[in-house]
């Protein structure tokens, strides 16, 4: 065998990333908070919906971080049967724009938290929608300087991607790369371009017009999708409006995945539903995976062709070019790049974790539900 052909392969893949013209590794977009703390906005015309079940230990931060935002933002926070004092804790830190709703068990065919946003959404006046996870922090301006962006770029619907935790050994080693690979997935500048065939969005934090909502057929519409975020950006992208997605530091994640284990849970519960329950995509997917991060170390450490030890060396450079700008844009060493293959290898087998899930009928857990293999809710 001409292991130099393997060797090609890989360098190609990790070249490829550099110098495709929408740049997938750049860290651009992006839209931060202006540094100098903001005036108190007017923001009667926004209403946050959050989704919140068992949230107790981060819901006080996350409703603070809106307190800070400006005057008269309405909040409605849709208690997901929570059994941990969620909803007492809301009530004493957001004060009288709040709104707490007690939800319902989702219908067969809803995830809990599009059920849970349906509930809430009947409730909505205000022209502009504010989709917030519980676990998520706004520092101060942001949401106005959202609301900016909106008007002058006429945009109907913006995400921002919101910096995960990154203080552990596991989060610093694979949440960025979580990242990155969503990038990969849904490259930002041909999601907010013309371009139909791309939506992406972060469901932790939608700014968009209630009206495009409505038009799309509200959250009905998208039922039990798991992947909601990116399903709702290509629904309302596709009824013709603009969308627009970007990184950010003023978005940030208060969830917690201390160990490998919550980060590999968390993985798997959607990794082959990105892949869209196929056995021949996910076979695909580990050919490319194999190529990309195994191919270069082999081929640096094992292959005796001195041009497959050469291209396996520039493979891991371009690797490396193409990471660096992700840990730059979250302050952390560019020595974690280094982990790239391992980074890799983790994340085949949790994709590969959900299909065997998937395939057993077992499903997964979330937040104490039960979810098929499938789209959806046992």
């Amino acid at each position: 065998m001409n292991w130099t052909y393997l060797a090609i392969a890989g360098a190609s893949v990790w070249v490829a990333i550099l110098l495709l013209p929408w740049r997938p590794w750049d860290t651009r977009p992006f839209l931060d908070a202006p540094p100098a703390p903001p005036q108190k906005e007017e923001l009667s015309d926004i209403t946050v919906l959050i989704p919140a079940r068992n949230e107790a230990g981060v819901i006080e931060a996350s409703l603070s971080g809106l307190k800070t935002q400006g005057t008269n933002l309405n909040i409605i926070l849709i208690d997901d049967q929570s059994t941990d004092g969620t909803a007492r804790l809301a009530e004493r830190v957001a004060g009288k724009n709040l709104r707490i709703i007690s939800g319902k068990p989702p219908p067969k065919g809803w995830s809990g938290k599009l059920w849970a946003l349906e509930q809430g959404v009947g409730y909505v006046e205000t022209p502009l929608l504010l989709l917030m996870d519980a676990d998520i922090e706004l520092a101060p301006g942001i949401l106005f300087k959202l609301q900016s962006k909106m008007g002058q770029d006429n945009i109907q619907f913006i995400s921002l991607m919101a910096a995960l935790r990154m203080i552990t050994f596991w989060e610093r080693l694979l949440m960025p790369a979580f990242i990155f690979f969503f990038r990969l997935l849904y490259p930002f500048r041909l999601s907010n371009s013309d371009f139909p065939g791309i939506a992406a969005a972060a469901g932790g934090c939608i700014l968009m017009e209630k009206s495009a909502l409505d038009i799309i057929g509200g959250f009905k519409t998208l039922g039990g999708h798991l992947i909601d975020d990116c399903a709702l950006a290509k629904k309302v992208k596709s009824s013709g409006y603009r969308t627009w997605i970007g990184l950010t530091h003023s978005v940030q994640s208060l969830r917690s995945y201390p160990r490998l284990m919550t980060i590999w849970k968390m993985v798997a519960r959607t990794a082959f539903t990105q892949l869209n329950y196929s056995t021949l995509f996910l076979l695909l997917c580990t050919g490319m995976m194999v190529i990309a991060f195994w191919v270069p170390v082999a081929g640096l450490f094992l292959f005796p062709s001195p041009w497959a030890k050469i291209l396996s060396a520039l493979a891991l450079a371009a690797m490396t070019l193409s990471y660096y700008p992700t840990l730059r844009f979250y302050r952390l060493s560019g020595w974690w790049a280094a982990g790239m293959p391992l980074i890799g290898t983790l994340y085949l087998a949790m994709t590969w974790s959900s299909a065997m899930g998937s395939w057993q009928g077992k499903g997964f857990h979330w937040k104490g539900r039960a979810y098929s293999g499938k789209e959806g809710p046992l």
